[in-house]
């Protein structure tokens, strides 16, 4: 090894001495300079000699900027290639640099890495929902589900005298909620290309590579980026993905936090919130993906200053493929079987949910059909539950309806308002969308999008969660963590939001909001427990 870590190995070998017989000094001290934890538990250390030892350790780290395990890693790679270059004869130079080496001097960059990463995903949201998306979902859903379909439903259901209940069930409740959703598949079509495209390339693998580096820093393992990077399209094989990660605390934090980010279903959320209330921002659509990561990051570490989470991160290694024009079959095939899932959602569980939710809106507790969905069943039970989500800015019977339909699938959240909206609209009035844009504020849309990102994902995902966790005590741990966090984060961005964007006034709910945001600082910047060592017996250590 280069000279600063042999001095740090040397006074490693000095200290152990005592307690390792002569063949096995060396690696021992190797070991201790890694921070081996069964290596280290063999020894039997007190504290004071761990720290002593840990202040070389830490001189080395600071000297090369890197973790001492990947000094040792890095450091015999490197004697590796020394020693074939002695012995091997290459027909081209020895470190001649490829395309993809250069392309990573910049794309891997310690600085750049990350800037580079924002401006491409908020290019790919940019493309999809404003440029490409956008103009095709509102000719989708206003001209031909809200024109085409509609249209033609109604004259063939008046041509056959069909009664009045399932005119209002076809057009209002399938065409009506089935249809706004579906309405957005062009924009999550557009999102999975530019996605498919950025991982066929092997960019994605960069990435995995630059946020493992972030992650490490505060303690969580680059391993849990590839569930988060599965978890945008969907969040079932995103906790499936976990079970690369062999660490249980590593993997059972990782099902807790991997749903945070935006999958195709709430990227549908996002993608009606940004349009509708945000058409003039660039920044909104992207920056959710960003919150969801910043989350993830700021969530583990507080989780890992807790007792049942603390420890060392696993060791991430993966190979990074050299960088190539990605195969448009392949990015096509990759793009539809992501959107396949979504699509055949829309068809199944969304068009059982928007049937229900349009006959609970439809007809009284004495199966009467009503004139006015206030006097509806689903009305008495969304006034039942609307005080809950109040202090979110969702007094609103019908949003509060929609969060608790979200549950099912969270396309859902659109499809409901979409029936409760075609139910209570004139059809020559205003379009659903626009019913849905006269249900919220700005600042209560936002808070409706923010809990639909952070609370329980789907039934389906909460049920995949279940089985992975293997335990009901821990299934019920993550998932009430799930609750808590949205909440909490719906509550701060409605509130401080509202007080500093829209004119609220400063009141007990900006105070208890700013209690939650010390409360989170006070998790996530409290010293880490002491993990203790288990005493690990190993080969060579004397009693």
């Amino acid at each position: 090894f280069t000279g600063s870590v042999e001095h740090a190995i040397a006074h490693i070998e000095e200290t152990i001495a005592p307690k390792v017989e002569d063949r096995f000094l060396r690696w021992y001290a190797i070991k201790v300079f890694e921070r081996d934890e069964d290596a280290t538990g063999a020894l039997q250390l007190d504290p004071k000699t761990m720290s002593h030892l840990e202040g070389h350790i830490k001189d080395c780290e600071d000297e090369l900027d890197d973790d001492s395990e990947s000094i040792i890693i890095n450091q015999r790679y490197a004697y590796i290639a020394k020693i074939i270059d002695g012995v091997l004869k290459r027909k081209t130079a020895a470190h001649t640099m490829t395309v993809s080496d250069k392309i990573d001097r910049v794309v891997t960059n310690r600085i750049l890495a990350l800037p580079i990463f924002f401006l491409i995903m908020t290019a790919v949201y940019f493309i999809s929902c404003s440029l490409i998306g956008g103009p095709v979902t509102d000719w989708v859903n206003d001209d031909f589900f809200g024109g085409i379909v509609t249209d033609a439903a109604s004259d063939l259901l008046e041509a056959i005298e069909a009664p009045d209940w399932l005119e209002s069930l076809l057009v209002d409740g399938i065409i009506g909620g089935v249809g706004t959703v579906l309405g957005f598949v062009p924009q999550i079509l557009s999102i999975f290309f530019f996605l498919s495209l950025l991982e066929d390339s092997g960019y994605m693998a960069r990435v995995a590579f630059i946020m493992d580096r972030i992650f490490r820093k505060f303690g969580l393992s680059g391993k849990s980026f590839i569930p988060i990077l599965v978890g945008s399209g969907c969040g079932v094989p995103a906790v499936m993905a976990t079970r690369t990660i062999e660490d249980q605390r590593d993997r059972r934090m990782t099902i807790m936090l991997c749903t945070f980010i935006p999958c195709s279903a709430k990227a549908v959320i996002i993608a009606m919130i940004t349009s509708t209330f945000f058409p003039d921002s660039v920044l909104m659509a992207p920056s959710m993906y960003f919150l969801g990561i910043a989350v993830i990051v700021l969530a583990g570490i507080a989780l890992k200053k807790t007792s049942i989470f603390a420890g060392d991160p696993a060791p991430f290694v993966m190979e990074l493929p050299a960088y190539h024009i990605p195969s448009m079959k392949g990015v096509l095939i990759h793009m539809w079987e992501r959107a396949r899932g979504f699509i055949i959602k829309a068809g199944t569980i969304i068009f059982a949910v928007c049937v229900i939710i349009w006959f609970f809106s439809s007809f009284n507790i004495t199966m009467d059909m009503v004139d006015d969905i206030e006097d509806s069943m689903l009305a008495g039970f969304g006034h039942l539950i609307s005080w809950i989500f109040a202090p979110l800015g969702l007094g609103d019977w019908k949003g509060a309806v929609a969060v608790i339909s979200a549950e099912m699938a969270k396309e859902d959240a659109i499809g409901t308002l979409a029936v409760l909206n075609g139910v209570a609209k004139d059809a020559e009035d205003e379009a659903v969308m626009a019913g849905i844009a006269g249900m919220f504020t700005p600042i209560a849309a936002f808070s409706y999008m923010i809990l639909n990102l952070f609370d329980p994902p789907c039934i389906v995902a909460m049920a995949t969660i279940a089985r992975e966790m293997g335990d009901r005590k821990w299934a019920a741990l993550a998932i009430g963590f799930q609750v808590i966090l949205g909440y909490s984060l719906a509550f701060i961005a409605y509130n401080l939001g509202g007080w500093l964007f829209y004119g609220f006034a400063f009141g007990f709910a900006q105070i208890l909001a700013i209690a939650l945001c010390l409360v989170g600082l006070y998790f996530i910047l409290r010293p880490a427990p002491k993990v203790k060592d288990e005493g690990v017996e190993g080969a060579g250590a004397k009693a």
